[in-house]
């Protein structure tokens, strides 16, 4: 087997894979590798199939894949696409930092937080580069480096948030998070209810706005709503053995928890 370099590695651009089933979350991570010289983005997926078939129409020499996507996950991506024999590199992009530690065990090349800082990004396209220009085998680091990188990465995420800004009207009001009620997606933007008062998020993604919050508090029943566990009202019986969640907010909102979500929501609740 050659040890040279995948042919147009050098000479070339990075060709790039966005896998992510938030548009705006594809999008913006776009814009930011569209920034960096000799990055070529060619191709987008909305989940982990498209995925799989843009891998085989683009040849991508990279791919950054979300984590938590209907049909397959990303690391159900990963694993399909090592199956296969040589993968493209993978870089993991998520709000969850718990999925850390199985990233690596995939053999990813970097694991990045969303929302993602354009250093860190920068830092991932070039650890990716390294790794796919000198032929290294995708056989990941030594275990302790692994780790020690891990902990890095724990240390440096995003601290959690105590006040959530909320635009109303002209106005930004600081909401505490615990006051919040639920958070939904609506017409590419993010809809912040509380006891006292509704308006608009400056996050622009319910990734991003998750973590900022508490996972142990705020769960992402449906991808268009997070809400608060602590201010459900009722839980209504659904069809197909799913449920409906009406919220404690003026309206009594109903919101809808998605067949990922409904397991969960059955053992918390020991339903």
């Amino acid at each position: 087997m050659s040890d040279t370099p995948p042919k147009d590695v050098l000479r070339d651009s990075l060709k790039v894979l966005v896998v992510d089933d938030e548009q705006l979350a594809r999008e913006e991570l776009c814009y930011q590798l569209q920034r960096i010289e000799e990055v070529e983005v060619v191709g987008q997926a909305g989940n982990g199939l498209e995925a799989l078939t843009a891998v085989d129409r683009y040849e991508p020499h990279l791919i950054f894949l979300d984590i938590q996507m209907p049909g397959l996950t990303g690391f159900e991506v990963a694993r399909r696409l090592l199956s296969q024999g040589a993968a493209p590199a993978l870089v993991f992009v998520t709000a969850y930092d718990q999925h850390a530690i199985e990233a690596f065990e995939v053999n990813a090349v970097d694991y990045l937080l969303k929302p993602v800082e354009p250093t860190r990004l920068e830092q991932a396209v070039d650890r990716a580069r390294r790794r796919i220009e000198t032929g290294r085998p995708a056989t990941g680091l030594p275990l302790n480096d692994q780790l020690e990188q891990i902990v890095k990465m724990m240390a440096g995420r995003q601290v959690r948030r105590d006040q959530v800004a909320i635009k109303v009207g002209e106005r930004f009001m600081l909401v505490q998070a615990e006051e919040i009620i639920f958070a939904s997606l609506a017409d590419e933007s993010i809809n912040i209810v509380t006891g006292q008062v509704a308006g608009t998020s400056n996050y622009r993604t319910l990734d991003d706005l998750q973590a900022r919050l508490d996972p142990e508090v705020f769960w992402r029943v449906h991808r268009s709503h997070l809400v608060n566990i602590n201010k459900i009202k009722e839980i209504v019986p659904w069809f197909s053995r799913n449920y409906i969640l009406r919220m404690k907010d003026a309206k009594g909102t109903e919101i809808p928890v998605s067949r990922a979500q409904t397991k969960r929501l059955r053992e918390y609740l020991r339903l």
